[in-house]
């Protein structure tokens, strides 16, 4: 490992506390924003279950606001796209002139909004394939996978090597994107079929929709429009990289056939009436298929269906800002 580094993670739910416990295994100086969990973290520290091996942190930095955490070298935010708009405010007070931002979200052009507030050199991004969920207060189970891959808003190589470096010694698998845009649509293979037919289909866990022959079709039909989409706008920006349409689904079925019965994030926030990440994941691409022309009536359907169910079957959806201390719940993605 390099120096050790002092990250801010701006989001500690499942997803931001796994990958910042990580970082601060590996030795790096971690401070976590958290909201439900805090009390808990603070009297009892943060524990991960882990496939990957156990971690428990006795006496994490944990955090109530930006202001406590101070400046650092790195931002890792994992905030819910639904609190995109909160993210100015949370992250000023940890930015100094050379911290830099890893965005650890989902969705679509998140990249480019960090990257008007805070300039395109400092941001990256990051698109994590893994299962975690909450656990207790103050404990994260992680259940399956975990690598990492990450691009960088200006897919500049040697910013890519410096976001690399920062996780020589943690135990995650990293790989790093040529492409951003590339990199970002290949994930949307997974979420939008898994977190969008988990929901349409009745709030069912990812086994179903690969072990059921009709929602598996509809699962691949969907994939086969994300490429077709992600590949368009690639051509109309200029960028030689293509996705391999197949190779990407092949692998997105391999890894989702043994998940089991794997809730996604999406799904979680829906079956809790939480507010839905439906405009990042399904909006802003829909809206990209329309501005190049392109005819994308599986996304369009599942797009129009979520947003009608978007306050879900519990209490009535939280606003963006009421989500703003906490990251994603888990997802495969």
């Amino acid at each position: 490992m390099d120096q050790a580094q002092r990250v801010g993670v701006i989001g500690a739910g499942a997803v931001g506390s796994y990958y910042g416990a990580r970082l601060a295994e590996a030795g790096h100086d971690v401070r976590f924003l958290l909201r439900r969990d805090y009390e808990a973290v603070r009297s009892g520290g943060l524990r991960v279950r882990s496939v990957d091996g156990d971690l428990h942190l006795a006496r994490p930095f944990a955090a109530a606001t930006s202001e406590e955490i101070g400046p650092v070298d790195w931002v890792v935010c994992a905030l819910k796209a639904t609190s995109l708009d909160a993210v100015p405010a949370l992250l000023q007070p940890c930015l100094q002139e050379t911290t830099r931002v890893l965005v650890l979200m989902n969705g679509l052009g998140l990249e480019e909004r960090f990257s008007d507030w805070f300039g395109a050199r400092r941001v990256f991004g990051a698109l994590a394939f893994t299962c975690i969920n909450r656990g207790e207060p103050g404990v994260v189970n992680h259940l399956r996978y975990g690598p990492i891959t990450i691009g960088h808003a200006e897919d500049d190589p040697a910013e890519l090597s410096a976001a690399a470096r920062l996780w020589a010694g943690a135990k995650v698998e990293v790989s790093t994107a040529p492409s951003l845009l590339r990199a970002r649509w290949e994930k949307l293979c997974w979420n939008i079929p898994f977190n969008g037919l988990t929901i349409a289909a009745g709030g069912v866990a990812t086994d179903r929709v690969v072990g059921d022959a009709a929602l598996r079709r509809e699962a691949r039909a969907l994939m086969e429009e994300v490429v077709r989409l992600g590949n368009a706008e690639l051509a109309r920006s200029g960028e030689a990289a293509r996705i391999d349409g197949e190779a990407v689904i092949e692998r997105m079925f391999a890894m989702t056939d043994v998940m089991g019965a794997y809730r996604p994030s999406t799904l979680i926030d829906y079956l809790e009436g939480r507010a839905l990440e439906v405009e990042a994941i399904f909006g802003e691409p829909l809206r990209r298929a329309h501005a190049l022309g392109e005819p994308a009536p599986r996304l369009e359907l599942m797009t129009a269906l979520l947003r009608s169910l978007a306050g879900g079957p519990g209490p009535a959806a939280t606003t963006g800002a009421g989500t703003a201390g906490d990251g994603s719940g888990g997802d495969a993605a």
